[in-house]
């Protein structure tokens, strides 16, 4: 907006770069361009202020498809005025010359003109197609031909302005529609969902049941092995006993034959010995069994002597006196 300072009858207006300002004396124009500064009367001069710089409407139209039900079109279009002496002739842009505000409202004028062309081309395309054809065409089909019906519109090439750009956001039924439009996909999803997971319950299932195997097989595995390793344990035991039995049975005969040695060694020697007392005289053997007999005895309290007894003695002794040596043999 230009900002104009009065001083008395005079006033000044200084305007920036993106407004273009042009001034009316007497019905004459006098001055015309972009970031004008300058002195003028205001009684006497008519001033107008054209933007230069690119503007945004909100564009929202609601039209009917060919099978007659509500579709609604959202969008932003873009525009700048391309020609500002043409549009200050065609549009009211003047503003007050002492306050610098606009007389009338010609933003607004230019965004209902543009407003009332893309509204037609709206909705001459929905008119064309039914609702489903249109959602499945989706947004960018109307959007070209938004783009392509400004650029061809002669309307707009006589007050100077150019479209710029053409934005849709949305192309949508109603709502009670468009909930029945969206109920088959939603039965389509929920019933995949379903599938899905019926699929993973029985993937559960399966691998539970998997599980449940291996633990059955793993016990009878282990049943398998202690059962084995009972076998073997029982084995061992056959075989420790047996081996303790040999031992045993081994050891009875080595015990049995050190006995039947030692016992024929002392039957030997018996023998032996009874062999050297065999060839000797009675009184010899009676002595011998004497000394043996009296080794056995600790005290010897008394004896008794008898005449017989010593008469019979006294016989043998002079008779073992007189008996002559054997005779030694010649070589």
């Amino acid at each position: 907006m230009a900002m104009i300072t009065n001083f008395g009858p005079f006033a000044r207006l200084r305007s920036d770069a993106s407004q273009h300002v042009i001034q009316w004396k007497n019905g004459r124009r006098k001055a015309s361009g972009r970031g004008l500064v300058f002195w003028f009367m205001p009684d006497n001069a008519s001033l107008a202020e054209v933007p230069l710089d690119d503007r945004e409407m909100t564009l929202f139209v609601k039209g009917r498809s060919a099978d007659f039900q509500d579709v609604t079109v959202q969008g932003v279009l873009g525009w700048h005025v391309a020609q500002p002496d043409m549009a200050a002739d065609r549009v009211d842009f003047t503003i007050t010359p002492r306050g610098g505000r606009y007389n009338a409202r010609p933003i607004e004028a230019i965004e209902t003109r543009l407003s009332g062309i893309a509204a037609q081309v709206v909705i001459d395309y929905l008119a064309q197609a039914p609702v489903r054809a249109l959602l499945d065409a989706g947004i960018e089909p109307l959007r070209e031909k938004l783009a392509a019906a400004f650029v061809g519109e002669a309307s707009l090439d006589d007050i100077g302005l150019a479209v710029v750009s053409v934005r849709l956001a949305n192309l949508a039924p109603s709502s009670e529609l468009e909930r029945a439009l969206q109920t088959p996909t939603f039965e389509a999803l929920q019933q995949k969902a379903d599938e899905a997971s019926f699929e993973r319950r029985a993937l559960a299932v399966e691998k539970e049941r998997a599980i449940a195997e291996n633990e059955l097989a793993n016990q009878i595995e282990l049943a398998r092995r202690e059962k084995q390793l009972i076998a073997e344990e029982a084995e061992n035991d056959r075989n420790r006993a047996e081996g303790a039995a040999q031992a045993q049975q081994i050891e009875a005969e080595a015990e049995a034959s050190r006995i039947r040695a030692v016992e024929q060694a002392k039957a030997e020697a018996e023998q032996a010995h009874m062999a050297v007392y065999r060839d000797l005289p009675a009184n010899v053997l009676l002595g011998l069994a004497a000394r043996e007999f009296a080794t056995k005895l600790e005290t010897i309290e008394h004896v008794n002597v008898t005449p017989d007894m010593l008469s019979s003695l006294l016989r043998e002794f002079s008779a073992a006196r007189v008996a002559p040596a054997p005779a030694q043999l010649e070589g």
